[in-house]
């Protein structure tokens, strides 16, 4: 008997490749990202609690589920192959209380030989990736790979799992036995009951009403009864689910035909997939939503920066820096020495100052759950300059009439735009306490002067008025020039170490510090948020950290200098999204080409008899890639075209448009999209082929 379990087994090890294999690149990709997350240079990048973060550990979750599906398939592939060696061994005698120790043990090897290698490969893996991006993309000390022990935690976690459910998977399947059940495994059925054709529009109709009634349905809940819905709220997204499920149905049993006569063709390909039905459509559903996250990864990157590249490419200026008044911050004259050091020569020099003013409007308040909104003289910070200063800083001259103001915005309304306060009345000096009465007029543009920080304009005989016994910490200035010839980095570091070092503690705040709310807070007897821990940490000593250079409030627009740490942020953005979606898609290629073969193969018979009726190897492998094609395209054009639909529809509800730098980044997903087509097609083709040879069809 140990003889015949020996020779059986070594039979077997072919027919578990695809188990090792699938335990092998889950392991390698799990540890990867570990390694990924734990590292210095993204926790630097990737603030905790950040929507960027959230977002990657979300769609993480999404992918590591995926890999447990597909573990937990390729598993029970491994025991159904399995089943003719133990029923034979059943036939010549063997108990079950015989053949639970072999299953278990061979089970355990065969898992932890595969997990350990994938955790082994992940690391390797991950050097190679991220030395890549260093290569081509950004070299610098701070992209150094730092690898942290505790990176070993989640793919320590992982690796148990997969063996415990390997093992609950062993003893389920032990619990057959009948001899001819456990034969016939590989041959068993799952066929899915006839419905009508209205389902698959149905689906779509419901896919879309639950995706726009999850989007919008926060927002809905909130202006009704002006509190925070919750998490049920997110059960607004279930239809998504039905919808997908009712297409997915559809797929399978009818598939999607415009023509009377494409029916007939698919006739043998589909028979197979319905008698295999209820597995199939259970496992397009998550290799669908896996292709989802895939693209929603992939797709993130291109949204979020290619705006920020276009703004930093068409600045009016190569340099724009400001400081308060009270700071000793080089001026011209310095700031041309120091250029000279470099070889750099400046010029269009323009400089104009700006008062930092109170102003007043409705205040958001929270009490628990709910909120509402209170008047407050004092409210928010704001920075303006007179009709001259704006004219000489920009070129651009404005009228503002008396008891006026305008709004600096962008041409595109960026979300910095949209957040300018336009409802305020009354302006206050934080000095003197004087006050001014004023309406907003309209809207300026000019971009480079769009960003963290609000800008407006005042009637210059308003602006003189309001200005009378300001001081200096409440005044400004503000410089814009650019490089004549060719600029160096160096100069720009130079200059912007130099700017830091000319600023005291007080200047030590990140952008969204609002003094002005401060004190009126500290003036009721409370605590100002940004006195609290909740507050971003800005220190002088980490000039290089993203925290730093992304929320320090003076921090300078220096176009070269910005080019090289949006490369640096981005690449870190781009390499973490990169291997969440070498996760989702290798979790969605796997579960495609595993339910591809048992399709296939659990219907051998089926192509036997048609070879035997006279059907050509050709007709055999059109079938066979019709199977294939409709398991591997139908989650591909589903998960694409509901990420693409989703990033147009939060493009367009953020400002009710489409912007220019927001086609731009559709274009570029689209470019993407090719691509991943591209390597679905390869695997589709791969898959295929490796049928074709297990089915033995010649020609």
């Amino acid at each position: 008997m140990k003889e015949l379990e020996k020779k059986l087994r070594r039979q077997d090890y072919r027919q578990a490749k695809l188990y090792l294999f699938c335990n092998f690149v889950s392991l390698m990709l799990i540890t990867a990202y570990s390694i990924i997350m734990m590292a210095p240079t993204v926790l630097d990048v990737l603030p905790e609690g950040g929507d960027s973060r959230k977002q990657m550990v979300a769609i993480f979750v999404m992918a590591a589920v995926g890999c447990v599906a597909f573990t937990i398939y390729a598993t029970a592939l491994f025991f159904r192959k399995k089943s003719r060696q133990v029923g034979i061994l059943m036939a010549l005698g063997a108990s079950k209380r015989q053949l639970a120790p072999m299953l278990y043990r061979e089970i355990l090897v065969l898992g932890l030989l595969s997990c350990a290698c994938g955790v082994a490969a992940g690391f390797p893996f991950v050097a190679l990736i991220w030395n890549g991006f260093r290569l081509l993309i950004v070299d610098s000390a701070e992209m150094a790979l730092n690898i942290r022990m505790e990176c070993l935690k989640m793919p320590s976690a992982f690796l148990v799992l997969v063996i415990l459910l390997a093992c609950v998977t062993a003893k389920r399947y032990l619990k057959r036995t009948d001899i001819l059940d456990t034969i016939q495994e590989e041959h068993r059925n799952e066929p899915i009951k006839e419905l009508g054709k209205w389902c698959g529009p149905a689906g779509i109709v419901i896919l879309l009403a639950g995706a726009v009634m999850g989007y919008y349905a926060p927002e809905i809940y909130m202006g009704l009864t002006q509190s925070y819905g919750g998490a049920w709220l997110n059960l607004f997204y279930v239809p998504v689910l039905i919808g997908l499920y009712m297409m997915l149905l559809h797929t399978v049993v009818h598939g999607w035909h415009f023509r009377k006569k494409a029916f007939g063709k698919n006739l043998v390909s589909r028979s197979m997939m319905k008698f295999q039905g209820k597995q199939t459509v259970n496992n397009l559903l998550v290799a669908t939503v896996l292709l989802a996250g895939a693209c929603f990864a992939v797709f993130y990157v291109p949204a979020m920066a290619a705006g920020n590249f276009l703004n930093i490419k068409n600045r009016t200026y190569d340099y724009l820096y400001h400081y308060r008044a009270d700071q000793r911050v080089p001026g011209r004259e310095e700031t041309e020495k120091l250029a000279s050091e470099y070889g750099v020569s400046l010029k269009d020099w323009h400089e104009a100052s700006y008062l930092s003013l109170g102003m007043d409007g409705m205040k958001y308040k929270e009490d628990g759950n709910k909120f509402y909104h209170e008047y407050e003289e004092l409210k928010s910070e704001g920075n303006f300059f007179s009709e001259e200063g704006f004219r000489e800083l920009t070129g651009i001259s404005v009228t503002v009439e008396p008891g006026t103001y305008l709004a600096v915005s962008d041409k595109e309304g960026s979300v910095y735009s949209r957040q300018l306060t336009t409802g305020s009345t009354c302006f206050t000096n934080m000095a003197t306490r004087e006050t001014l009465d004023v309406r907003f007029a309209d809207y300026v543009c000019y971009d480079l002067l769009v960003g963290e920080t609000e800008y407006y304009v005042l009637n210059d005989a308003d602006y003189k008025k309001i200005a009378e016994g300001i001081t200096g910490e409440w005044s400004g200035k503000l410089a814009v020039f650019n490089a004549d010839g060719e600029d160096d980095y160096r100069f720009a570091d130079r200059l912007f170490r130099t700017l830091i070092s000319s600023f005291d503690k007080s200047c030590e705040m990140p952008c969204y510090y609002d003094r002005v709310q401060k004190i009126s807070e500290n003036e009721k007897g409370e605590v100002y948020w940004g006195d609290t821990e909740d507050m971003e940490e800005i220190s002088f000593e980490k000039p290089d950290s993203s925290g730093f250079r992304q929320f320090w409030r003076y921090m300078p627009k220096f176009r070269i200098l910005d080019q090289n740490d949006f490369i640096r942020t981005y690449a870190v953005y781009l390499m973490v999204f990169v291997f969440i979606f070498l996760i989702c898609i290798t979790a969605a290629c796997v579960i495609s080409y595993t339910r591809c073969q048992t399709i296939a193969v659990n219907n051998r018979y089926v192509f036997d008899d048609l070879r035997k009726l006279g059907a050509s190897p050709a007709f055999l492998k059109q079938e066979v890639k019709r199977q294939c094609l409709t398991v591997i395209r139908t989650p591909a054009v589903i998960g694409i075209c509901m990420m693409t639909l989703l990033y147009m529809m939060i493009m367009y509800a953020n400002d009710g448009k489409i912007s220019v730098s927001e086609l731009a980044a559709l274009g570029v997903c689209g470019v993407l999209i090719l691509l991943i087509i591209l390597l679905l097609y390869m695997v589709c083709r791969g898959t295929v082929k490796a049928l074709v040879r297990e089915l033995e069809i010649e020609g």
